[in-house]
């Protein structure tokens, strides 16, 4: 499990994966808008730079960069995880009283270049990994979009 007391560099990228629990194994790709919407809001309110995501039917993997000084990663999934359940309960999808979230969430600060494009190619491909598509470019809620329409062509070139 993460150290969460001691896994805090202020201003750096950091790995994510959040998890649904069991029983709301498909929530995240059913409520794609509610989730982008539940990370706008917490952006708002706690600015960082999501570099690069992947949205899958029961977790979602990120790297998110925090502006110097900062390292409230905790705070920032807290508002997340808060918006995104409220929206699914107003819309019917959660019945009340029950989290859709894990408690926790794994994270891992990135050190250097080389580990950063490597988690990079790591989110885009989590979809083929877990046999929901043939081809990273085929899942459509995920960041490579973004990347190959700002010129990036495949594994091993430099994240933009």
């Amino acid at each position: 499990m993460t150290d969460y007391r001691h896994n805090r560099v202020p201003g750096t990228s950091y790995f994510f994966t959040v998890r649904l629990t069991g029983t709301h194994k498909v929530l995240l790709t059913e409520h794609i808008a509610a989730f982008g919407e539940a990370i706008r809001k917490a952006r708002a309110r706690q600015p960082f730079h999501v570099d690069a995501w992947i949205a899958l039917p029961d977790h979602a993997h990120a790297i998110w960069t925090l502006p110097p000084g900062d390292d409230d990663c905790a705070g920032r999934w807290r508002a997340v995880k808060i918006a995104f359940s409220k929206s699914l309960r107003k819309a019917g999808g959660a019945p009340p009283g029950h989290s859709v979230w894990e408690r926790h969430f794994r994270q891992h600060a990135i050190d250097n270049p080389e580990h950063y494009g490597c988690l990079i190619e790591h989110v885009h491909a989590d979809a083929v990994r877990h046999g929901l598509c043939a081809r990273p470019e085929q899942w459509p809620w995920s960041s490579l979009h973004r990347f190959i329409a700002a010129g990036w062509t495949g594994p091993g070139q430099a994240a933009l």
